[in-house]
């Protein structure tokens, strides 16, 4: 099924028929390019806890991603328009080992996947001065308001977005999102608060048509920058976030990068929201090593608040977990390695270690704990008819006390990236 949205057909031909009549349209032309990404997904997940309602998620797909930017047209006010195709094709899949989150479910037997589902999205864009007006389908990664990309094809919003860079070294940010297609989908549906684990959040309704955000990135030094978002979920949440990112030079080859992040968030009517969100992650590089501390605290009377599907913008939201349950702390320790240190450009490592402890489970109910263990290993070709061919293997395993899921799995993600353009 290949469905594109209805108000964003209208913006997308309204802004083509603008670019390609006005009579100086070079620069729409000229500026425009295309991208196609190939992305093939394996995805195995076990689970390990007690009555499971499944042994297994495990299902083989075949991901389409074009990506199409015009320029502007030429004069004070410029015109412009973007597209994104996605197409998602199973290759393997059954009833009883279902639920990856790659493809999408059929509507009269849920517990199978469609052979392939796809979504046309199409996004109108005006251009004045440094400023520039979205709307139609969008893709925001703002520390309210993140798109998911961890499967075959990326969640995507329909909504309006301004960016803005009038004022040297200020990048702001407004918008409003409507409605939103999660990444194993091919309907745009209002949007839902994330409710999953331990996070002790209740809610009078089950969806919301209106996510308003702003943010404000100041840039002091190339080494200091700093940030104030903003989200509201109506009749769900509001957030006011805070962050601050800097690199401390310490020499040839060495840094140590600092990424502090708070967040408060208050319920806006319709939910029991009361959460407090502090993260801290140290990196100190060297050569091609890196080596990472972080520390992430949750208080108020809920866990962390965020729109259902999206990522979380937390130091400690990982593979699987957010860490981001009613009062729980965690850490994290982590290393990366670099092997272009060593003459293998295109070769990278990771590994990381996270534990949170403290959950809050509920009166007369035991702490919950929980740690998840994750390995990522990647390699891009650099050069030659196969640049840009990429193969990651993800793998990661998560146990919990008293409480959520104890699964081992594994993604293996095969992606080849061609300029049409």
């Amino acid at each position: 099924m290949y469905r594109t949205h209805p108000i964003a057909t209208r913006l997308l031909v309204s802004a083509t028929l603008a670019g390609l009549c006005a009579p100086a349209n070079a620069e729409f032309l000229k500026d425009s390019k295309a991208n196609l990404e190939l992305r093939n997904f394996y995805f195995n997940r076990d689970f390990r806890q007690h009555n499971a309602p499944q042994n297994k998620a495990e299902e083989w797909a075949q991901g389409f991603l074009l990506r199409y930017e015009s320029g502007f047209t030429e004069g004070t006010v410029g015109f412009g328009v973007d597209a994104i195709g996605l197409l998602g094709v199973k290759l393997d899949s059954s009833p009883d080992r279902g639920g990856s989150g790659l493809l999408q479910r059929d509507r009269e037997a849920p517990r199978r996947a469609q052979d392939e589902y796809g979504e046309l999205g199409m996004t109108a864009k005006v251009r004045v001065s440094k400023s520039v007006l979205k709307a139609g389908t969008l893709l925001p990664k703002l520390p309210v308001l993140m798109a998911n990309d961890s499967r075959l094809l990326p969640q995507t919003f329909e909504g309006g977005q301004l960016n803005s860079q009038e004022i040297d070294k200020l990048n702001v940010d407004l918008g409003q999102v409507r409605q939103v297609n999660q990444r194993d989908s091919t309907d745009y549906e209002d949007m839902a608060i994330t409710t999953g684990g331990a996070k002790n959040i209740k809610t009078r309704s089950t969806t919301s048509d209106q996510f308003n955000f702003a943010n404000l990135t100041y840039k002091w030094s190339d080494s200091l920058n700093t940030t104030y978002g903003y989200g509201g979920l109506d009749n769900f949440y509001r957030q006011h976030f805070l962050g601050l990112n800097h690199v401390l030079a310490l020499g040839e080859g060495q840094s140590l990068k600092s990424d502090l992040r708070f967040a408060r968030s208050l319920d806006d009517g319709g939910s029991n929201v009361d959460n407090k969100a502090f993260g801290a992650m140290f990196t100190y590089g060297i050569q091609g090593h890196a080596f990472g501390l972080g520390y992430q605290r949750m208080s108020g009377d809920t866990g962390f608040a965020y729109i259902n599907g999206a990522d979380a913008y937390l130091v400690n939201f990982v593979q699987i977990g957010d860490f981001a349950n009613k009062d729980e702390q965690s850490l994290q320790a982590r290393y990366d390695f670099n092997f272009a240190s060593v003459g293998i450009p295109g070769l990278t490592f990771m590994t990381r270690y996270l534990q949170g402890d403290n959950i809050d489970l509920g009166a007369g109910k035991p702490e919950g704990k929980e740690w998840e263990r994750d390995t990522d290993i990647g390699y891009v070709v650099q050069s030659g008819a196969l640049k840009n061919f990429g193969i990651k293997w993800r793998n990661a395993t998560v146990r919990t006390g008293h409480f959520g899921n104890k699964l081992d799995e594994n993604r293996l993600i095969l992606s080849y990236s061609i300029a049409l353009w």
